[in-house]
C-alpha cells in the first residue's frame, strides 16, 4: 500500500474529504506553503466551513447568529467546493473517491477530515418527536435556537457533558427552567473526572438547575401530534417537558471508509506522527493524510496510546502538521505533537485545560479554591502530571502546560501563593469508558494501528445505551407492553444504536 510516488510538490490534484475546521486550515496551508495544483473540498452540509464551539452558547443566548458563525479566510485557498454531498466510498486502487450522487472525484493526495456527528437518542421514533434536538451542526442550532425562544416551560438536557451543561447554563440565562440527566456520579464526570466534577454540579445547582446525577431517560413519549410532552426517568419520575437536548457525545464519521483498506473503524481512522494513515494491514501510506475529530495519534507524551481529541485547537494544529507533510520529502516532514487543550464557558466561569485528564488517576488542588470560583487542578498518572484544569485563571496554564511536557512528577511542587498549606491528591474518580455519555474530548483508544475494536457484549453491551442506569437496573421498563429492553432485544436479534 505504500506508495513510492515523489513529494506532490506544488501541483497535482488534492482532495480533502470534511470542510470543516480542519479542511479549512489544511486548504490554506497548502496554499500558503506552494501548492498550485487543483484542490477540491468536499463536505456533507451545504455550508462553508463555520466554527462549532459558538453554537452551544453564543449563538443559543442570541449573542451571535448561526450565519455569523462561519470561518474566516486567512487567504483565497482557489477550491472547488463539493457541499452537502456527502462521500460515500474511498476506491484506493483507482484513487477516487465516491460521492453519494454517483460522482468520482480523481486525488494524487487525500486529507480525510471528517470529524464527529451528535450520537442520536437511540429510540429512532422518539428521537423523530417534535421538540428533541441535538447539537452539534448550524442547523441544528437555528432549530434548538427558535424553540428556546418560544419559552418552553422546561428543557430536559439529557447529558451533562460540555455541550449538555453549556446548553443547560444558556437555559437558566434564558430564564428557562432546566432539567439536566447524568448517568454517572456528576456533571463532566467523563471530561474531567468526578473529583472534579463536583464543583460542576456545585456550580449547576447554585444556578438553579434540577440536576439528577446517577439517572438516566428510559423514555421520550409525545401526544398524537408527534410532540414531545413527557420523559420517564431511571429515578421513577416523570416530567413534564416541550423540549429535550440530547448530548450523548459523538460518534467518529468513518462509515464511509469500510472496506477501504484502511485502519479505520469507530473509534477513527489510525495515523502515525506525521499525519500518514495506515492501511489495514499496518503499513503507513504516503498519500493519504487524516487530521482533527476523526484522526487516532500517537503522542510523545502519552506512552505510545493513540489518542483522539475532538478540540478545536487540535483540529486546526493537526490540519496544518497534516499540509505541510502532504508537500513534503521526508526530511522535511513534521511531528504532531499538540498537547490537548480545551476550554468551556458556563454559570458565569470559564474553564481550561491543558493535557489529557482521561488517563488520570488522580488529582490535586494546586491553587484558589471553590468558593472563590477560582481554582486551579492538576492531574497525576502513575506519579506524573499529565493535565490541569484551570477556572476563572487561565493565565496560570501556561507553567503548568511546561510541566507537562517537560513529564514532572507528581503531586507537583508549584509553590503558589494561593496554593493550599498542604496537597491533599485524590481519586480522579473517571467512570468506565465506552459511555456515550462520556463526552471527555480527549481520551486513548489503544495501540497500534492494528488492535482490533473491543468486541462488545453482554453486560457492555447494556453499558452501550444511554438510557439504562450504570447501577441496579429500575423496575420500570422501556416498553409499555412490559417487555424490558433486553430481553425485548433477546427475542428480536436488535441492537438500536
Amino acid at each position: 500500500m505504500t506508495s513510492n510516488q515523489p513529494p506532490l510538490s506544488n501541483n497535482g490534484r488534492v482532495v480533502i474529504v470534511g470542510a470543516g475546521l480542519s479542511g479549512l486550515c489544511a486548504a490554506e496551508t497548502l496554499r500558503a506553503e506552494g501548492f498550485t495544483g487543483h484542490l477540491t473540498l468536499i463536505g456533507d452540509e451545504p455550508y462553508e466551513p463555520y466554527d462549532r464551539p459558538p453554537l452551544s452558547k453564543a449563538v443559543q443566548e442570541g449573542w451571535i447568529s448561526a450565519e455569523h458563525t462561519t470561518l474566516p479566510r486567512r487567504r483565497d485557498v482557489a477550491a472547488e467546493w463539493l457541499l452537502g454531498i456527502p462521500a460515500t466510498g474511498l476506491d484506493l486502487s483507482n484513487r477516487q473517491v465516491q460521492l453519494a450522487d454517483g460522482r468520482r472525484v480523481p486525488f494524487d493526495r487525500l486529507l480525510i477530515a471528517t470529524g464527529t456527528r451528535a450520537r442520536p437518542w437511540p429510540d429512532q421514533e422518539q428521537a423523530a418527536l417534535d421538540g428533541v434536538f441535538t447539537v452539534r451542526t448550524r442547523d441544528d442550532t437555528v432549530w434548538l435556537h427558535a424553540r428556546l425562544a418560544t419559552g418552553p416551560k422546561r428543557v430536559l438536557v439529557i447529558g451533562a457533558g460540555f455541550t449538555g451543561s453549556e446548553v443547560a447554563s444558556v437555559c437558566r440565562e434564558l430564564g428557562l427552567e432546566v432539567t439536566v440527566t447524568e448517568r454517572s456520579a456528576t456533571p463532566l464526570a467523563g471530561a474531567l473526572g468526578q473529583a472534579a466534577g463536583t464543583f460542576a454540579a456545585y456550580l449547576q445547582r447554585q444556578h438553579g438547575v434540577d440536576l439528577r446525577c446517577n439517572t438516566t431517560v428510559m423514555a421520550l413519549e409525545g401526544d398524537a401530534q408527534k410532540k414531545l410532552r413527557r420523559a420517564r426517568l431511571s429515578d421513577g419520575d416523570e416530567l413534564d417537558v416541550e423540549v429535550a437536548v440530547v448530548a450523548l457525545g459523538s460518534v467518529r464519521n468513518t462509515e464511509w471508509l469500510r472496506g477501504a483498506g484502511l485502519a479505520a473503524d469507530a473509534r477513527g481512522v489510525v495515523c502515525d506522527a506525521s499525519c500518514r494513515v495506515f492501511d489495514a494491514e499496518g503499513v503507513v501510506t504516503d498519500d493519504i493524510f487524516v487530521a482533527g475529530d476523526v484522526a487516532r495519534w500517537p503522542h510523545p507524551l502519552y506512552d505510545g496510546q493513540l489518542l483522539v481529541v475532538e478540540h478545536w485547537s487540535n483540529a486546526a494544529a493537526q490540519a496544518e502538521t497534516a499540509a505541510h507533510n502532504m508537500l513534503a520529502g521526508a526530511a522535511t516532514r513534521r511531528a504532531h505533537k499538540h498537547l490537548p487543550s480545551f476550554w468551556s464557558n458556563q454559570f458565569g466561569v470559564n474553564i481550561k485545560a491543558v493535557g489529557l485528564p482521561t488517563i488520570a488517576d488522580t488529582i490535586v488542588l494546586t491553587q484558589g479554591s471553590i468558593e472563590e470560583r477560582r481554582l486551579v487542578a492538576v492531574y497525576g498518572h502513575q506519579g506524573r502530571m499529565v493535565a490541569a484544569v484551570a477556572v476563572n485563571a487561565p493565565r496560570s496554564l501556561p507553567a503548568y502546560q511546561a510541566l507537562i511536557e517537560a513529564r514532572a512528577s507528581f503531586p507537583p511542587e508549584v509553590h503558589a501563593s494561593d496554593g493550599p498549606a498542604e496537597l491533599h491528591p485524590l481519586p480522579a474518580g473517571f467512570p468506565k469508558r465506552e459511555q456515550p455519555t462520556h463526552d471527555p474530548g480527549a481520551e486513548p483508544t489503544g495501540a497500534g494501528p492494528n488492535t482490533p475494536e473491543r468486541r462488545v457484549e453482554g453486560e457492555m453491551l447494556k453499558l452501550l445505551d444511554p438510557r439504562v442506569p450504570l447501577g441496579a437496573p429500575p423496575l420500570l421498563t422501556l416498553h409499555p407492553n412490559g417487555i424490558g429492553i433486553w430481553e425485548r432485544q433477546e427475542q428480536t436479534g436488535e441492537m438500536r444504536s
